[in-house]
């Protein structure tokens, strides 16, 4: 029986087709993120795992990827009799969020007081694969520690708009609401402080369970009287007036690419003020999001440092872009393997290198129209024939 050669489930390979759309999207996402005066920072795939399991990551804590400790420590360890959570000692990292607190608290001293971050790389959650949700993925976070101002908020809306914008996402639309709102309502549904991180995860869930959905389960988890005053909250809700905590930067931005939505909230346990999810039309399921998370940093350092951040998440972003791979390729086709031919094919291949074009060098085969339907649809979108005579081929077009 043959073997199962496909990679973990939730896990994928990319053609070169596919990997080169990635890529030009994430140039563009740099490109735009670094135009807003964000600098690039790089953390490891790894890190400690009491860092990554702090309490601040909400239910994303429980789908980290546990490393085993190493050599004699893992054998001190399993000798000792040590359950299964005291084997390990890393985890992989399931947000960046994390990794750039401790990151910050590490290198404070060299950053700016004001430090304006960009992180890309891919993250890892053991979760069920699904459409739209791998075990491993990539995510785009732009950061901003130590200003505790709207102008922090502005300018991650405005940039991250920028960079949907630049990949033809014209139509996407930033969700907002604020922690304190949240706050405000269910503690005047009755629910204490020791239920409000519950009462939250459950209303988090409307997307997926709708409304009599979340009210059954705020019933069988938070009582009848709970359940009741969610009821009377769903059936009132207005989305048109703006609170008066969110009144400026709706001000600042504009209402046409912001949207008040009073049950947004934000699964990660770290958020204390505002609160962001990006949509767009062509997507059924959030495309980024974000917020404000003023006492993270704090929990390295000893002392508050504000925090605002919003994560596009690219998976989901590259589905709706338009188009295949695009590039300047040319493929230059050998009539045969002569001295003569490969000499001008080098030579020619060196002068179009130099003019910042992806070359390729291949033998002419029997059928030269498959090659060059294989070809374009890797990315090359021209081809010139080489001959033993020296004369200087003309590029065509692959049609």
């Amino acid at each position: 029986m043959a073997k199962d050669i496909n990679p973990p489930r939730g896990m994928r390979d990319f053609l070169p087709a596919d990997k080169g759309k990635r890529e030009n999207a994430l140039a563009v996402i740099r490109g735009v993120y670094e135009s807003y005066g964000f600098q690039e920072i790089e953390t490891p795939a790894l890190e400690n795992l009491d860092r990554l399991l702090s309490g601040q990551g909400g239910d994303n804590e429980k789908l980290a990827y546990r490393v085993m400790k190493r050599g004699a420590e893992l054998e001190e360890a399993i000798s000792g009799g040590s359950d299964a959570d005291a084997l390990a000692d890393l985890g992989l990292r399931f947000d960046l969020t994390v990794p750039l607190t401790r990151f910050y608290a590490t290198n404070r001293t060299s950053l700016p007081s004001v430090f304006k971050a960009v992180q890309i790389g891919p993250v890892w959650r053991a979760e069920r694969p699904q459409k739209g949700r791998y075990r491993q993925f990539i995510q785009c976070d732009i950061d901003i520690i130590g200003d505790d101002g709207i102008l922090a908020e502005a300018e991650l809306i405005t940039a991250s708009l920028a960079a949907l914008d630049a990949l033809g996402l014209k139509d996407s639309l930033i969700r907002v609401n604020h922690r304190e709102l949240l706050i405000s309502l269910l503690t005047g549904f009755g629910i204490n402080s020791e239920n409000l991180s519950k009462a939250m995860i459950i209303i988090d869930k409307l997307d997926k369970l709708e409304v009599s959905g979340v009210i059954q389960e705020l019933k069988d988890n938070l009582g009848d009287q709970v359940a009741n005053e969610a009821e009377k909250w769903f059936d009132s809700l207005n989305t048109s007036e703006i609170p008066e905590i969110l009144s400026d930067m709706f001000q600042v931005i504009g209402s046409q690419r912001l949207k008040f939505d009073p049950t947004l909230v934000r699964g990660m346990g770290y958020y204390t003020g505002v609160i962001f999810e990006i949509e767009h039309p062509g997507s059924g399921l959030s495309i980024g999001g974000g917020g404000r998370y003023d006492g993270m940093v704090g929990k390295w350092l000893g002392a508050d440092v504000p925090a605002v951040g919003i994560s596009l998440g690219f998976e989901r972003v590259i589905e709706l872009i338009a188009g295949g791979y695009q590039s300047s390729g040319v493929v230059l086709v050998l009539e045969d393997d002569s001295i003569e031919v490969l000499n001008h094919a080098l030579e020619l291949q060196r002068e179009l290198i130099e003019q910042k074009l992806n070359v390729r060098l291949e033998l002419k085969p029997k059928r030269l129209n498959l090659l060059l339907e294989n070809m374009k649809a890797n990315g090359f979108n021209r081809f010139a024939l080489i001959s033993s005579d020296g004369a200087k081929p003309e590029l065509k077009y692959i049609d």
